[in-house]
């Protein structure tokens, strides 16, 4: 039988572990929990952190039990971004910030004043804590005391990789996703990390893809799992998503992945920096390979939640769209503090009459209206791909391709994009499948464009 390897995949709203083979991609065992915030182990500075301990204790039980664990010879952690756990000498959790803390906007003033200037860091300066500097910022200045005791900030995939092998790294995905801390171009560290004394506390730059050592023996002991197995530095999710897209394509091939999730990221292949907005939440991701990647993002599924309401596990129809036209209902942003438009308390119009499918098309199509139009400040031109849960919404891709009917518009492969790059990582290479054709055909492409229009004429300023 073939080896394995395990992905764990800590997103904002669940937690996957992944038994994928090596041979052809596919995954032979999988589990997921709740990944939700919990009350601070630091109230003297936090109201919520992430649920690390949680999550560590689900993960060493999951892969305890796990059928086939003696197959697998590499773990490879994936996490979100904007998310850090700061750890002391002894190994011990400092703190693990909720990037959704309502005091990260205490010192955005003072701290804004620090920030280098987005032409160098491409990141913009964001609500709450989802610059991983404020958050940083905040404690320091708040909790002085707590933050002497930090000898590691560690990003969030990075930190698994530490719990599960004791290497402590640093990694560019992730110190390039609306961090403040990295320059992409001269792929550095920021002003700001250095003259803050916070680049001392990042370890050591790793790639992605380095593996960092063997299991720790109490791992190996709690979970049974093989003693050579090798744990790998690990990537941001949105970078993996689009990572596996980027690895089966001509190095000159112009092309957008819509990776989907709590977050609808669009990462730009090709893309001119020069296209990006600060005060849009448009950034440049940074790459499995270093490269810098015009991004341009929203909440798509914290935005869905609220739209479709009761009807969120309903699925939605042509019948639902139909009605949705036919009412002439719109959902305007935003329903979420992201986004071009967050400072703008979204509506919900004329969707009274609405059936649950009707308010899940509302939703989709209201998701699909705003990825083609980030598309569009994107310059995006080429292959538009769609990885995640809208890559499974059967109507998501279809009204995408309605809208931009110049270019292609199609759902990622049955094998997931997080898997395949999560191999690529590995040392692997599986070539993804050919693209799913959409599920439903939407023959609505002139009704669709024209709504489009009147959304637009009705977008805030």
């Amino acid at each position: 039988m073939t080896s394995l390897i395990a992905v764990i995949d800590i997103g904002k709203t669940n937690a996957k572990l992944l038994l994928v083979d090596r041979a052809d991609g596919s995954v032979v065992w999988s589990t997921e929990r709740a990944s939700a915030s919990v009350a601070s182990g630091a109230p003297e500075a936090l109201d919520t952190e992430l649920d690390v301990h949680g999550v560590w204790s689900w993960l060493i039980t999951e892969l305890k039990s796990a059928s086939g664990k003696e197959r697998i010879r590499a773990i490879v952690p994936v996490a979100h971004g904007a998310a850090m756990v700061m750890v002391d000498a002894a190994g011990e959790v400092v703190a693990a910030p909720d990037y959704e803390d309502a005091h990260f906007a205490r010192f955005r003033e003072q701290y804004g004043a620090l920030r280098d200037p987005f032409a160098a860091t491409f990141s913009p300066m964001l609500a709450l804590g989802l610059n991983l500097g404020a958050q940083i910022f905040y404690l320091q200045q708040v909790a002085p005391d707590l933050f002497a005791r930090v000898r590691h900030i560690l990003t969030y995939p990075q930190y698994w990789s530490w719990k599960l092998s004791g290497i402590a790294a640093s990694e560019a995905t992730s110190l390039g996703t609306h961090t403040d801390l990295w320059r992409p171009i001269e792929r550095h560290f920021s002003d700001l990390a250095v003259n803050q004394g916070w680049a001392k506390l990042l370890p050591p730059l790793r790639p992605a893809r380095d593996a960092l050592g063997k299991l720790r023996p109490s791992v190996v002991e709690a979970t049974g799992l093989s003693a050579d197995c090798e744990v790998i530095c690990g990537i941001h999710d949105s970078n993996a998503s689009y990572l596996a897209h980027r690895i089966a394509r001509a190095e000159d091939e112009s092309f957008a992945v819509v990776s989907s999730g709590t977050w609808c990221i669009i990462l730009a292949r090709g893309g001119d920096l020069g296209r990006l907005r600060e005060t849009q939440d448009m950034l440049a991701n940074v790459d499995a390979l270093g490269e810098p990647t015009p991004t341009a993002r929203f909440m798509g599924g914290r935005e869905y939640a609220a739209i479709a309401g009761p009807a969120l596990k309903t699925p939605p129809t042509l019948a639902g769209l139909d009605s949705v036209l036919a009412a002439g209902a719109m959902a305007l942003p935003s329903f979420a503090p992201a986004g071009p438009f967050a400072t703008i308390k979204g509506s919900v119009l004329g969707a009274e009459s609405l059936t649950g499918e009707g308010r899940s098309a509302l939703a989709t199509l209201y998701c699909a209206l705003m990825a083609d139009l980030l598309l569009e400040r994107l310059g995006v031109t080429g292959a538009v791909i769609i990885d995640g849960p809208f890559a499974a919404n059967p109507l998501f891709a279809p009204m995408l391709r309605s809208l931009r009917p110049a270019q292609p518009v199609v759902s990622g492969g049955t094998r997931g994009g997080v898997a395949i790059a999560a191999l690529w990582l590995a040392g692997e290479t599986i070539a993804l499948e050919p693209p799913d054709a959409p599920p439903l055909d939407v023959p609505r492409g002139p009704d669709l464009r024209a709504y489009r229009d009147h959304w637009r004429s009705s977008l805030p300023v």
